[in-house]
């Protein structure tokens, strides 16, 4: 805004005795001058103290920043109208967000200058890109740890619900992004892979191998039912052939052929991050019954890697016998964290010397929760 500064003009030289007016005419002149410059004051006023209210207004759009105390953000608006308040609760209130939720996701949206939620809703990486930058802020400017985990709890519960409302379908392989994660299904053995690149001719994924870490050789032209699961948590399934072997990017490949005949799987709740994440878990056991139940930690230590994680549960690869069923306190350290769940086994699959346990969590405290999820959706930062 232009501020406009208002100063008498004042002549350098005046001859008095040529003004003729008289006294009456003087003082109505100089008390309609006066109310004149008053009046003038007062617009402007008004006006400069409506564009702090709204920095919508027509001049103001392409330089003015807004600012929240409540979030501590500051953003750029670039030109375009942010969204209207009623038209983002409607859609708000259709997608399922709660009251908390709708106001945690205007936060997100606002402090990224979005002018169009729609367009953001259907794009999984510019949903992430408004979250991640949400999330920094919170993480910044909470006055208090306590108050940081909760605003970040209810930010990931809001990506959370908005996880299976975004993004479209797929429509060919060639659309698959590197490293997104892949299960081939060869008879009756699964091996996970990941897609090292999906240009070109062929379909390249990391080269399968066996339970001691040896590579697998698939014949040729042999048929494959492959599922793999996008970063917004969309499984989709298709059937593939091997054309062959190669090196793609440095790494060993095995190349498949496209489809265009992927079909959608169930959506999971909560997405999903494969990883190698080395973990301790101990053997957890109830005690009593009733209300004076009590769970006891076996203090002899396991060790293996969670292989997949989630907020809803792990997977974990051991050399430690572990039954189906069994209840165990996980701990593992992300960054400069370590987080600890209950968990129970849901079922578990030998693969030559190691079992897989499949974990549904039990319990976990907010900050749990919170480092799961910045891990998940790669919002942590250095």
């Amino acid at each position: 805004m232009s501020i406009v500064n208002i100063m008498p003009l004042l002549p350098l030289q005046a001859d008095i005795t040529a003004m003729q007016w008289t006294k009456n005419e003087t003082s109505t002149d100089a008390i309609i001058f006066v109310i004149g410059v008053v009046v003038i004051i007062a617009v402007l006023i008004i006006i400069n103290s409506i564009r702090k209210k709204n920095p919508m207004m027509s001049g103001d759009i392409s330089r003015k920043s807004t600012s929240s105390s409540s979030g501590g953000r500051s953003s750029s608006v670039t030109g375009q109208r942010l969204f209207s308040g009623f038209a983002f609760r409607r859609l708000a209130k259709n997608i399922g967000l709660d009251h908390d939720q709708t106001k945690m996701f205007e936060f997100v949206l606002r402090s990224d200058s979005v002018a169009d939620p729609e367009r953001s809703i259907k794009n999984p990486e510019l949903l992430d890109r408004h979250f991640r930058r949400a999330y920094r802020i919170i993480d910044q400017s909470s006055s208090t740890d306590e108050e940081a985990q909760e605003r970040l709890a209810l930010l990931f519960s809001t990506r959370n619900l908005l996880e299976n409302v975004s993004g479209s379908g797929l429509a060919s392989t060639r659309q698959l992004q590197e490293n997104t994660t892949t299960v081939l299904h060869v008879g009756k053995e699964k091996y996970n892979t990941a897609i090292i690149s999906s240009k070109g001719e062929n379909l390249a994924v990391e080269r399968p191998e066996n339970a001691l870490g040896s590579p697998i050789n698939i014949p040729r032209g042999n048929k494959l039912n492959i599922v793999v699961f996008t970063k917004n948590n969309k499984g989709f399934s298709f059937e593939s052939r091997v054309l062959g072997y190669s090196t793609t990017q440095g790494l060993p490949s095995m190349l498949l052929a496209h489809s265009s005949q992927l079909k959608m799987l169930s959506h999971r709740r909560f997405r999903r991050k494969q990883s190698v994440i080395a973990c301790m878990f101990f053997f957890v056991y109830v005690e009593g019954s009733g209300k004076k139940q009590r769970l006891i930690v076996d203090k002899r230590r396991l060790t293996g890697n969670i292989m997949d994680i989630s907020v809803g549960g792990c997977s974990i690869k051991t050399t430690a016998p572990v039954a189906g069923g069994a209840r165990l306190k996980i701990e593992f350290t992300q960054g400069d964290i370590t987080a600890a769940a209950l968990g129970q086994g849901l079922r578990t699959n030998r693969t030559g010397i190691n079992t897989i346990i499949h974990i549904k969590f039990l319990r976990a405290a907010v900050r749990t929760m919170n480092t799961i999820n910045a891990y998940v959706y790669d919002y942590a930062y250095e």
